[in-house]
């Protein structure tokens, strides 16, 4: 295992309560089977990463184009970093007036909302001040001082965001405000993408948006797609065994991928909506296998950040939802229904 610090190292035992800020990262998007003959993966770069969509059989550059038209639609109108799209007109108005946007995104905050109802705060779209003081995906993350996290952390609330079905509005209540749907559009970006392919009548496919993995139809020969894990300690496509399914969304979150090192120490993007800082619950990764990608994604952060014990009971009461936890000790535990097999010996499975 390689020696990799984090905050748990070295800050004095300091245990930290538990929050994921919005990125899932992610599954090893590779078959590990041989399918039906694929015309070229189309790869994009949008949604701040990388994005891979092959379409099996019955490829057609007018679907590429159209799936990677609404994923740049989704993210021209979901983006808290880009100008003028609809979430950053609703941070500029927060504490000042409901703002109107689009059917799309009064959608994907709604259900938001909902996942921060459900999981007790633990999934939270209103942490984008907390990421932005830290900076970390920038060009210079940092970490800030106990002053500045204390003066943002009043803003992380999400009961504080305000909806208006009829009218279609989003209000953030308080001044200073940052609404964040990164841990939840990038799996929406991949359910849009999968009902193109479905009305295109395209009988197999595999999309991967930064490790937000969806699986369309079936292989020829029936058998189950098989996707690869991330291993947490390698580097990105090896991986420590594999899901098998058909037509199931895969999100991860961890904390190996977006990290900076400051003083000796490993800071990972992963944040605490009450102290502040990185993460420490024991936990490398958690994967949601879901029927949807906008809700693996979702519960992937709503669950890492409860930890293992609140993580899976909060999985284990939503029909069709199965995880896979995988601990700094490199023990893995997963639920029931995960059709999930280990093949890196130097990891455990533990019995359920």
């Amino acid at each position: 295992m390689p020696d990799l610090k984090f905050p748990w190292d070295i800050r004095a035992g300091r245990r930290f309560p538990l929050f994921c800020a919005v990125i899932a990262v992610a599954a090893v998007a590779i078959t590990l089977a041989a399918c039906s003959k694929a015309a070229p993966s189309r790869v994009e770069f949008a949604l701040n990463t990388v994005c891979s969509v092959t379409l099996y059989d019955e490829a057609k550059d007018s679907v590429y184009r159209d799936i990677f038209s609404r994923i740049r639609e989704i993210e021209n109108r979901m983006s808290a970093y880009l100008a003028e799209t609809d979430i950053a007109r609703v941070n500029a108005a927060a504490g000042k007036a409901p703002v109107r946007v689009n059917d799309d995104v009064f959608e994907v905050v709604e259900r938001a909302v909902y996942y921060a109802e459900l999981s007790g705060g633990a999934f939270d779209p209103t942490i984008g001040t907390l990421t932005s003081i830290w900076g970390i995906g920038g060009n210079n993350p940092r970490v800030p001082s106990q002053a500045e996290i204390d003066a943002v952390l009043p803003l992380v609330n999400w009961r504080n965001i305000e909806l208006d079905r009829e009218r279609r509005s989003v209000f953030l209540k308080q001044p200073g405000m940052v609404l964040d749907l990164g841990a939840i559009a990038k799996g929406y970006a991949a359910d849009e993408a999968a009902a193109i392919i479905r009305k295109a009548r395209i009988g197999r496919a595999i999309i991967d948006l930064g490790g937000d993995v969806l699986t369309c139809g079936v292989k020829p020969d029936k058998s189950p797609w098989r996707v690869g894990l991330q291993d947490p300690y390698k580097s990105r496509g090896a991986y420590i065994g594999v899901v098998t399914g058909a037509e199931k969304a895969m999100a991860t979150s961890g904390v190996y991928e977006r990290y900076f090192d400051a003083g000796g120490v490993r800071y990972h993007h992963l944040f605490s909506p009450s102290d502040g800082y990185p993460a420490d619950n024991g936990l490398l990764s958690v994967t949601i296998i879901a029927d949807r990608s906008m809700d693996a994604d979702a519960l992937s952060t709503a669950s890492f950040i409860l930890g293992y014990e609140n993580g899976r009971a909060l999985v284990d009461s939503l029909e069709g939802v199965e995880a896979v936890f995988v601990f700094r000790d490199m023990n893995v535990r997963k639920t029931g229904g995960a059709n999930f097999t280990l093949t890196d010996e130097s990891y455990r499975l533990l019995a359920e």
